[in-house]
């Protein structure tokens, strides 16, 4: 209520969640945290995903994303009191970490945003409870619009030597976690997007194009209510 009034409620969100699982249809599941909230909440978001897990086994994957705080309107505008501006390094570690801990036994997934945490901590991630690292993106727009600096896409090739370099084995899933392919170590494939050059912006669009419309801009909804009236 605090963050964004007018959305579901927890119950309401379970609902569609759990319906959406027993159609056949998978989901994912995250969190946002380094803002606002506190360790109990956390825990008990943690184990409110767990339940819904054990209940349907529909959940993919849990992701943990971190505050981005720069350009967030609740912070920038002080919309709210006391809002952290993100977490700390240890905090990303610790969320991951005990989301393993946690989900370990019912979602086999733990993912790391490295739009929100950058290539480097994200490396640093895979030693901490993560064994995913999302996908390419192309022209990310929510955490940059949020004031996000880790670009708005991912060479696969660069995935590959992040992923190397932690010592891990470097393998192409899809959606629904299926590997559809494990790469060796001398595996040297270049993917299309591997040969996009610095011109990212020009080939699949400007952000910085997209902030200038009117639509996006954010619009408190109780003072939008309060101009209409």
């Amino acid at each position: 209520d605090k963050i964004s009034p007018g959305r579901i409620t927890v119950d309401q969100w379970t609902e569609v969640i759990t319906t959406a699982h027993e159609l056949g249809i998978p989901t994912t599941s995250t969190v946002m945290f380094g803002f606002l909230e506190t360790p109990i909440q956390l825990a008990k978001h943690l184990d409110l995903i767990r339940g819904i897990q054990q209940r349907t086994g529909g959940i993919t994957e849990f992701v943990p994303l971190s505050f981005v705080h720069t350009e967030a309107p609740m912070f920038m505008k002080g919309l709210l009191d006391d809002v952290r501006p993100g977490p700390s390094g240890m905090d990303v570690i610790k969320m991951h970490a005990i989301a393993r801990i946690m989900l370990n036994n019912w979602i086999p997934n733990i993912q790391a945003s490295w739009v929100k945490e950058g290539p480097r901590m994200s490396q640093l991630l895979l030693t901490a409870g993560v064994n995913d690292l999302g996908g390419t993106l192309i022209n990310e727009s929510i955490s940059t619009a949020a004031g996000a600096q880790h670009g708005q896409l991912m060479r696969p090739s660069e995935f590959r030597q992040m992923i190397r370099q932690a010592g891990r084995i470097p393998a192409e899933r899809y959606t629904t976690y299926k590997t559809r392919r494990v790469f060796s170590d001398t595996d040297e494939e270049l993917d299309p997007l591997d040969l996009v050059g610095d011109n990212v912006e020009e080939v699949f669009g400007s952000y910085k194009r997209l902030v200038k419309l009117d639509t996006f801009r954010f619009e408190h909804p109780n003072r939008s209510r309060a101009a209409k009236v």
